[in-house]
């Protein structure tokens, strides 16, 4: 229970996974304020980071689900549909429940693996392109889609074999492995392995998928080895490394920076802060996917608690005209067809122009103009081309630079909750405020302490005295240890 504010329910209420037919009526996705159960549209449910338990990152677990293979077919001149033509494992012996949601899931993945429409044509080349997508299911729990789509090379049959596919013109085909775990990076590279082998047979992709399927998820920092065997090659060492701060191993930093200006960054940043509707444009699917992981990873320890597509199929193009908050991206071809949209107030951002192209307004004058100029230098200072760091100390500054200003905003959240002896916490919202010294600072954590992110994290902070995110704590402590050097000093 909350004082300071009205109570509000936070948690929403997410219909099935259901089959892409039914997306393509034009369904809107679900916003955080549910409507009545009867006016709840059939539709597959987009990827949203709202619930923190949904997503597990315990060592241990199975790498993934799935690896599914998803081919083209084609259904008239020209036209072409997305089809699973290969499932690994395949499942038996499931309760009637567990086979109902399996076959949602599976019917949901090709539009998804494919979600740039119908019209293909058979190609010679074809540059192979990684990107990822998030499934969100009835009770919550949430599964990623990491997708390498690619154009087999000459003399490799296809995975359907009823389509000649390493021939002369041919179309892509896109290997989906499907995980309930965050690790864009590992799962990039494992996406590697299956690539280089489905270049040789399909038959020497599934050795090596048993063998992952049979090792467990290592711990931060830790690496797990996998034996695979490749004809001509022998057997081959693989090792996979999970990076050591887990909350900066679903993202790279560095697609952000090098396509928008430090100053456009604080711009999106704002307005995701405060919960609005983000509409990302570029052409590549990798881009889009990768610039809103890294849009979303920016708001640690919160996370982006609405509708969240990093890729929107062609058919569900009108999810732009949700009154709710989103944070979508859209292929950069179908522009005008979102503009014509009667959406609501939205930030555009075009990737590949490196531009906002439509915004509210007032982008600037959101955050606290101190801790906003603090941030543009440390975006700077890093952006330059004099300072060459790897992807993982990249990513680690630029978190670093937006984890401090959550630090030095709400960082003292902890000392107004209120402890019953047996139960759970209550925040104390209005001392909370009044304890912000800055009347900017203060103004804008008012308006913070609204927005669902905050509220999930407190709502998660009043169950356990033990901090959820560690790492987070660990910079508050450091930061209240330079106040109290700074003071006795």
């Amino acid at each position: 229970m909350r004082t300071g504010s009205a109570a509000r329910s936070h948690r929403h209420r997410f219909g099935p996974l259901q089959p892409s037919r039914s997306l393509c009526r034009g369904a809107h996705p679900e916003s955080r304020e549910a409507p009545a159960a009867d006016s709840i549209p059939s539709h597959v449910p987009p990827g949203k980071a709202g619930e923190r338990s949904s997503i597990l990152y315990s060592a241990g677990q199975f790498f993934f689900e799935y690896l599914v293979v998803v081919s083209l077919r084609k259904v008239s001149e020209g036209r072409y549909e997305p089809k699973i033509a290969y499932q690994f494992p395949k499942r038996e012996n499931l309760l009637k429940g567990q086979k109902e949601e399996e076959e949602r899931l599976l019917q949901a993945i090709p539009l998804f693996c494919f979600p740039d429409g119908n019209n293909w044509e058979p190609v010679t080349t074809f540059p192979s392109e990684t990107f990822s997508f998030v499934l969100t299911n009835v009770d919550g729990s949430r599964k990623i889609g990491y997708c390498r789509r690619l154009l087999v090379s000459f003399g490799c049959g296809c995975a359907n074999g009823d389509v000649p596919s390493g021939r002369g013109v041919r179309l892509p085909e896109v290997f989906c492995i499907i995980s309930c775990l965050g690790c864009f990076g590992l799962f990039s590279k494992i996406l590697d392995e299956v690539e280089k082998r489905r270049q040789i047979s399909m038959a020497v992709i599934y050795p090596f998928m048993q063998g992952l399927r049979e090792s467990p998820f290592p711990a931060p920092g830790k690496t797990v080895t996998i034996k695979s065997f490749i004809p001509e090659s022998g057997t081959e060492l693989i090792e996979l490394t999970r990076p050591v701060d887990a909350h900066l191993e679903h993202v790279e930093f560095s697609a952000l920076l090098q396509r928008l200006s430090p100053i456009l960054i604080l711009h999106i940043f704002a307005s995701a802060v405060l919960e609005r509707r983000l509409i990302f444009l570029a052409e590549e699917l990798s881009v889009l996917s990768q610039c809103i992981h890294a849009v979303a990873a920016l708001l640690y320890p919160f996370t982006w608690a609405h509708t969240y597509i990093p890729v929107v199929p062609e058919c569900l193009l009108d999810t732009v005209c949700c009154p709710t908050p989103f944070m979508v991206g859209i292929q950069r071809r179908h522009l005008e067809r979102v503009l014509e949209q009667p959406m609501e107030e939205a930030l555009i951002v075009d990737l590949c122009e490196g531009k906002i192209i439509r915004a509210v307004g007032d982008e600037d004058q959101i955050l606290p103009i101190k801790l906003q100029n603090e941030m543009l230098a440390s975006l700077n200072r890093h952006n330059s081309n004099n300072n060459v760091h790897t992807s993982e100390q990249l990513n680690a500054l630029i978190s670093e630079a937006f984890v401090q200003f959550f630090v030095r905003l709400v960082g003292h959240y902890a000392s107004h909750i209120k402890w019953s002896k047996n139960g759970p916490g209550t925040f104390q919202e209005r001392a909370f405020c009044k304890a912000i010294a800055s009347k900017t600072n203060r103004r804008f954590v008012k308006k913070f302490v609204k927005t669902n992110m905050f509220s999930l994290f407190i709502e998660d902070a009043e169950k356990s005295r033990i901090p959820q995110e560690a790492y987070f704590q660990q910079k508050i402590t450091e930061y209240q240890q330079q106040k109290k050097h700074r003071r006795d000093s």
